[in-house]
């Protein structure tokens, strides 16, 4: 919004000239004072919305030139100031109009000059304004462009007339873009921006993927499905991708801040999902993730505990629990008597009921006994390629138990289509309410969303081979990465493979999640082929532990690819 001053002097001259030049005087703060009665003195409002109801409508430049061509001859008019606004008119509140009218009633001036009379109001409250002071002599005459107006009763009934039709264009516009809106909502496309990872198509007036910045956005939901990053970790990283908005013209190409990396990962339109009005759609675009994911990625973010603060960290703080008096083990450094440091892993002994007796370890001693306790759950090399065989071979098999598993979901969409025919069915007889209407719709659409990314996946036939090489194919790198990554990865596999550490005199004592559990003889065929009935049953039922261990895993696998692992430069 914008305000204008006075014209310069020059300017002003120009507008104002008049035969006898001692009749006048200008002000030194720029205004032109009438001292003839004669003479009428006006303010000249120019208003420009940046919404869609003034596409067609004059700049503020171009209206300011247009009246000044107008009205600069005229000996009569003495413009006092031109007023400059950049507001939509269809509702009250316009700070520079407003001014303008107290302005007016104290006696600054004695009518307006605009290029049109919607220029002034397009909604009942200042037109009603306008007239009223027109009714009151307080307002004494307008001047307009494109428009004719008489200080009479017809000319006030006319301008009433003009400022109602205002208003029924903005109404009806708003209607027409409001239904415009829905009927691309009901299509699956999404009405305004697209946001990060999309582009607006202007040719079919759909949204496509952007093809540098969508796999980027995938890359950042990966990072949030292992729950390992915080948010400010995923911000730096990034950064360190070169990862930045889309630039437009006055906006964007900057990397991005903790509060938009927050609003992606929680913002469904990357799930497949448009939220419009309260209300949810299928989208027609291409999504980052699954629902499944995006679920898991918004109970990340839930968890409780917030981000310290540390002046240093440690990687296996917070997770060991000591054995004697079960307080938590914390870290620390020290520096002996030859200048050289240590990090020191202890008892915080915080229960005074319990005296705690334990000594401290070096980090060096744990982490040792953490490889060991990786090497008994660790897949050998020659494991690992006969676990591999056999996965190809077994894909052939599954076709037919597939197509039971078809033949069950689509039972179960059938179900959730008849629930919606039968809630819109009360609805129409108005059985229930409209919260009702919308919170069940909002349920039964998420339902069948989950529903069709379930029978998408069932139809592939490896749906599930993937995610078990992975992990397979993990527990043989597992030790490599302990060895070769920095601190953050041996947590992240510490915390994958293992739970309820307890430290007690100095012995680490570690249990392995299912499935890393591995049996005696796992060398044996049967048990071998054991471990891959676990997995396939684990991603049947979607365990998130197993989710999770696959998501850290794969993202494991990217790091070592790009040479972040095995280099000392993991992050």
């Amino acid at each position: 919004m914008t305000g204008g001053g006075a014209f310069p002097r020059l300017e002003q001259k120009r507008i104002g000239r008049q035969n006898d030049a001692d009749s006048r005087r200008l002000a030194g703060s720029g205004r032109v004072v009438d001292t003839r009665s004669s003479f009428m003195k006006y303010f000249v409002y120019c208003r420009k919305s940046t919404e869609s109801e003034d596409r067609q409508i004059l700049s503020i430049e171009s209206q300011r030139q247009e009246i000044l061509k107008l009205h600069s001859d005229n000996p009569s008019v003495v413009i006092v100031e031109v007023l400059e606004e950049s507001k939509s008119a269809k509702a009250p509140g316009r700070p520079i109009f407003d001014s303008m009218l107290e302005r007016i009633a104290e006696g600054e001036a004695d009518g307006i000059i605009a290029w049109h009379p919607d220029r002034l109001a397009r909604n009942s409250i200042d037109g009603g304004k306008v007239i009223y002071m027109l009714d009151q002599k307080q307002l004494k005459d307008m001047r307009f462009s494109t428009y004719s107006f008489e200080n009479n009763p017809q000319g006030k009934f006319m301008l009433s007339i003009i400022f109602g039709y205002s208003k029924y264009y903005v109404d009806s516009l708003s209607e027409n873009v409001k239904r415009g809106n829905k009927t691309k909502v009901a299509k699956g496309w999404r009405p305004n921006r697209a946001p990060t990872g999309y582009l607006n198509d202007q040719t079919t007036k759909t949204i496509i993927p952007d093809p540098d910045r969508f796999s980027l956005v995938r890359r950042l939901f990966e990072m949030a499905l292992t729950g390992s990053y915080s948010l400010r970790d995923m911000v730096e990283e990034t950064r360190r991708w070169g990862f930045t908005s889309f630039q437009y013209q006055r906006m964007g190409g900057k990397y991005l801040s903790t509060s938009l990396v927050h609003h992606m990962l929680t913002n469904p339109f990357y799930a497949g999902i448009i939220l419009w009005n309260g209300s949810i759609h299928p989208g027609a675009h291409t999504p980052v993730v699954t629902m499944e994911e995006f679920d898991r990625v918004q109970a990340a973010l839930r968890r409780p505990g917030k981000e310290q603060l540390q002046k240093h960290t440690f990687p296996f703080t917070g997770m060991i629990r000591c054995g004697e008096c079960g307080m938590m083990v914390t870290a620390e450094h020290k520096t002996n008597r030859y200048g050289q440091h240590y990090i020191y892993y202890h008892c915080t002994k915080r229960n005074r009921d319990v005296p705690c007796s334990q000594p401290v370890i070096q980090a060096g001693a744990l982490e040792a006994q953490m490889r060991e306790f990786l090497g008994t759950v660790a897949v050998k090399p020659r494991t690992h390629s006969w676990l591999v065989e056999q996965l190809r071979a077994n894909r052939s098999h599954l076709v037919a138990e597939r197509q039971g598993k078809i033949d069950a979901l689509e039972k179960v969409a059938a179900t959730l289509e008849r629930e919606r025919r039968n809630l819109t069915t009360l609805r129409l007889r108005d059985l229930v309410d409209d919260a009702e209407f919308d919170r069940e719709r909002n349920r039964i659409e998420l339902e069948q969303r989950k529903l069709a990314e379930a029978q998408a996946a069932t139809k592939k036939t490896d749906s599930w081979f993937e995610p078990a090489d992975i992990l397979i194919s993990g527990c043989s790198r597992m030790v490599f990465w302990f060895d070769e990554g920095n601190d953050q990865t041996k947590r992240q596999i510490i915390e994958t493979v293992g739970s309820n550490l307890v430290l007690k005199d100095k012995k680490l004592l570690c249990t392995a999640v299912f499935p890393f559990v591995m049996k005696e003889g796992i060398d044996k065929c049967q048990n071998l082929l054991a471990v891959l009935d676990d997995i396939r049953t684990l991603w049947e039922q979607r365990n998130e532990q197993f989710l999770r261990a696959v998501d850290i895993f794969k993202h494991l696998f990217e790091k070592e690819r790009q040479g972040r692992i095995g280099t000392k430069k993991s992050a």
